[in-house]
């Protein structure tokens, strides 16, 4: 049997680098940012595959996937881990700030899904695992627009989910609560539960998900886990 190949989007740092250091030992892994350097470390310590990609651009999010494609022929799952953090109150927010969330997590998370589930209906198989945030089920004061964006990126999921009618190509989504990542320092030590899940248990079950066969009879579409340490 060939190899199975991932796609890590946003696996330069966070739970993103998290999971694709649980999979590059046995699996085929490429990470995608659009931070250069960051492709560069990641790709030349865990001897994986990379590309410079910003997902709110869908000629590059679709160039990516088709050079992966070609390379590998299959793509077995996609971690859609990219994520803009937009803290403050509305009427704080520059402009700039408000655009660049959209940008990311809502044009980002729909062309790496459209790209995403092109290729995993294309061959018949795959899973998707979209990486939301506790945000979205629990509001909470200063982060309007985060929230609002990344509230998108789980309706959508859901509604492709259902869209799919198979259980062969599955699209699921995992919302982490605050985890000690570099969002988390931009966020500030105030959003910091005192319970809080580690990028590395939050990227397990990223990567359980990730592993379904076809013939595992998962309910797509289902938010799988709040991991927001509070079991």
């Amino acid at each position: 049997m060939a190899a199975r190949s991932f796609v890590v989007v946003g696996g330069t740092s966070g739970l993103g680098l998290a999971v694709a250091r649980l999979l590059v030992d046995e699996y085929r892994v490429a990470v995608l940012s659009d931070q250069a350097d960051e492709v560069a470390t990641v790709t030349a310590e865990l001897g994986c595959d990379g590309s410079v990609c910003d997902v709110s651009d869908h000629d590059q999010v679709h160039e990516a996937f088709a050079a992966l494609a070609r390379r590998w022929d299959t793509i077995d799952g996609v971690a859609a881990c990219a994520s803009m953090w937009a803290g403050g109150d509305l009427e704080d927010l520059a402009p700039e700030r408000i655009r660049r969330a959209v940008e990311v997590n809502v044009l980002g998370a729909t062309y790496v899904l459209k790209e995403a589930l092109h290729h995993l209906r294309r061959q018949g198989y795959g899973n998707v695992v979209w990486i939301g945030a506790m945000a979205v089920a629990k509001p909470r004061p200063g982060i309007p627009v985060y929230r609002a964006t990344k509230s998108y990126g789980s309706s959508l999921v859901e509604s492709l989910a259902e869209a799919q009618h198979s259980n062969a190509v599955k699209v699921m989504q995992v919302h982490p609560g605050p985890m000690p990542t570099r969002l988390q320092e931009r966020v500030g030590d105030e959003f910091l539960d005192e319970v809080y899940a580690l990028p590395e248990q939050v990227a397990a079950e990223v990567v359980r998900l990730l592993l379904l066969t076809p013939d595992d009879l998962y309910v797509s579409g289902e938010r799988v886990l709040r991991a927001d340490g509070r079991f």
